[in-house]
């Protein structure tokens, strides 16, 4: 253990004045993954979060609820730490700016920092903004006298500070800067840093007499020390004692990366260096600005009333669920959107259709032609080869991306490894080997049950930073353990499950959402988003106004709206073919559902359908439909439906089932 690599990881400390909201989800996964991730390649972790409780702004809440601020922000703390446990993260420690232990440090730095000559007493008189907690020159104000960061009004403060000499340290900052160039990722930060400090530093306000709910100054009481003296201190008061014996401080700092909201880099990247500068202390490694979370194109807003609770997603689809849209669909510093059918959209069909379905078909193929039971054979040909070499492939440039702090990209290699072996399974078709027609199909057959599981296996271990509620249950089902103890190294060699093994049939591990059920269950987010809603229609076109491209307008209710681009990639990923339809019936106890059974030319399959009020059953037995096979199976008044018969339907509910009638069950439709 001694011998192993460390890797500190911190998130903000959260601001205790509301619940917190999916940005704030967003930035504390992204920093599970990683500190997973880095557990994974086998590093010794320690992964901070906390609470910054201090200020004037918690101070007059509380007054205004009538308890203390103790009272006021442990309540709300108690909310972050209930959001952390249901989204799975997996923190060492988490540290209030209220414990003992943090104030004992924030008190000593200060001190030292004083001694050195480096904080000194003043007068001030200027403009502050106390939800932001930040004074403002006059010249930075926005209009009428409002913060330039939150538009909210400023309020005019003269009060005796004590001040720190940022100013002093601007070509130690600038010198280190130049010679860490990675320090501030991303780059186009790190360019809007540097230009921030070359216009000019003023010395920075670090204590306040206006109020009182703060770590007091150790040489002067009436002086609360104020937000960067205190809040940034908690990445080394977490690791206190920080001289003398302290174990963790001399274990873990200088951290390796502050990973922040883009809103703060500034903080972390200029004022905590310069601080640490001062403090003759090592500075972290670097410090990542990531963007915001957007809601609908909108930016989140109270006043909008589109602020997202993560609760109500988490308790309806799993903490895996948001956890996997949020890194999957974003990249590393870009702002991203959320919107709650494309999160629908794509926990379908990534979690349920592509990873689910593979071990479902794997799973139940290894029971049906084997008993359950797995074995290792050498009975094997090119396709198999290639499946080997691109599992490999698929763990090394994993963990090259997640090196390099590319998430998304990492996913998006593990899920085309995941198309690949579902593709496998139609290009090696099981259940024609299963018939035994010819000499070495057997065997062969082995082989390819082995491939399968083998790259679960492997599958499994990659993904577990990401979704790490699903992974080990893609273990158990291929009947392994130890999960816990699996390592980067082991999904970087073919080979690693056991002639022998027997698979356990479970529940699907991600199922399938309906978009109604989906309105329903998550009301509460719907509400939140309306009053946003309503102002992006009060500014967009009307159905009336809109045009098509030869100039007519569309006349409103009668078209309905094209969706989103897809790329080729995602349409390549549905297999649609033609079925014939061998019998049909009506469903019982249902007016709108008929049961299916289709020959596929390679199986026949059962399928439930929406379609009674249009058709009879006699009226579709002998029909060829395109059909689309790869669609995950769904249970519907208690039968298991496989897949989705198409049909078109116009404004007034028309609706025809689409027919090809001229090719052979089985035909690929293109």
């Amino acid at each position: 253990m001694g011998d192993k690599k460390t890797y500190y990881i911190t998130t903000p400390i959260y601001y205790p004045s509301a619940k917190l909201h999916i940005g704030h989800t967003y930035c504390t996964s992204i920093a599970d993954t990683i500190a997973r991730f880095k557990r994974l390649a086998g590093y010794d972790v320690r992964f901070l979060t906390g609470s910054d409780e201090h200020g004037q702004k918690i101070q007059r809440a509380a007054e205004a609820d009538g308890v203390t601020p103790l009272e006021y922000t442990t309540n709300i703390v108690n909310g972050f730490k209930n959001l952390w446990e249901k989204l799975h993260i997996s923190n060492d420690d988490f540290i209030r700016t209220t414990d003992e232990r943090h104030e004992k440090v924030v008190q000593a730095l200060f001190q030292k920092a004083f001694d050195k000559g480096d904080i000194y007493k003043a007068e001030y008189e200027g403009w502050y903004c106390t939800p932001d907690e930040t004074f403002w020159t006059e010249q930075k104000l926005g209009p009428n006298h409002t913060c330039p960061d939150c538009g909210r009004p400023v309020e005019r403060v003269k009060e005796e500070s004590y001040f720190f000499k940022m100013g002093k340290y601007t070509e130690q900052w600038l010198k280190f800067i130049d010679e860490n160039p990675d320090f501030i990722q991303p780059k186009s930060r790190r360019n809007e840093m540097i230009q921030f400090v070359k216009q000019g530093l003023e010395d920075l306000c670090v204590s306040r007499t206006s109020f009182d709910w703060g770590i007091k100054v150790p040489f002067d009481p009436k002086h609360v020390v104020y937000v960067w003296f205190d809040a940034l201190v908690n990445y080394i008061s977490a690791l206190a004692p920080f001289d003398g014996d302290g174990e963790l401080y001399k274990k873990y700092w200088p951290a390796d990366l502050h990973l922040v909201g883009k809103e703060i880099v500034r903080f972390h990247s200029i004022i905590w260096p310069m601080m640490l500068m001062s403090l003759e202390l090592p500075i972290p490694k670097k410090v990542f600005g990531h963007g915001w979370m957007i809601v609908d194109g909108t930016k989140m807003s109270k006043s909008l009333g589109n602020v997202i609770d993560p609760i109500p997603l988490i308790e309806t689809y799993g903490a895996d669920s948001l956890r996997y849209f949020l890194l999957s669909e974003i990249q590393l510093g870009n702002d991203g959107n959320f919107t709650l059918p494309n999160f629908v959209t794509k926990i379908n069909a990534d979690l349920s259709n592509d990873l689910g379905n593979l071990l479902n078909r794997t799973v139940a193929m290894i029971i049906k032609y084997h008993g359950g039971v797995v074995t290792k054979h050498e009975a094997m040909d090119d396709l198999d080869r290639d499946v080997e070499t691109l599992a490999i492939q698929t763990a090394n440039d994993f963990e090259s991306y997640m090196e390099n702090m590319e998430l998304n990209k990492g996913l998006r290699t593990v899920w085309n490894f995941i198309g690949r072996m579902n593709k496998y399974i139609d290009e090696t078709m099981p259940w024609v080997l299963a018939k035994g027609q010819n000499d070495g199909d057997a065997e062969r057959l082995q082989s390819v049950m082995y491939h399968l599981a083998e790259a679960l296996r492997i599958i499994g271990i990659l993904v577990s930073p990401v979704i790490p509620v699903g992974a080990p249950k893609i273990w158990e089902q291929l009947g392994l353990t130890g999960f816990e103890s699996s390592t980067l190294a082991d999904a970087k060699q073919w080979g690693g499950l056991a002639t022998g093994t027997t698979v356990v049939k479970g529940e699907p591990i991600y199922p399938r959402f309906d978009i109604p059920e989906m309105v329903e269950a998550t009301k509460e987010v719907e509400q939140a988003a309306t009053e946003a809603k309503s102002v992006a229609r009060d500014a967009a076109p009307t159905a009336g106004d809109a045009k098509v491209a030869d100039g007519a307008a569309i006349e409103e209710g009668t078209i309905a709206p094209l969706k989103e681009h897809i790329t080729y990639d995602d349409f390549e990923k549905l297999d649609l073919r033609v079925a014939k339809v061998l019998t049909c019936e009506k469903v019982k106890k249902s007016k709108k559902l008929l049961k299916f059974t289709l020959d596929m030319g390679i199986e026949e399959r059962t399928v439930v359908s929406g379609i009674s009020q249009y058709y009879e059953p006699e009226q579709m037995i002998g029909k060829k439909v395109i059909y689309l096979a790869n669609l995950a199976p769904k249970k519907l008044m208690g039968i298991e439906s496989y897949g989705m018969i198409l049909s078109g339907s116009d404004w007034a509910d028309h609706l025809e089932v689409t027919n090809i009638e001229s090719l052979p069950a089985g035909s690929l439709v293109k």
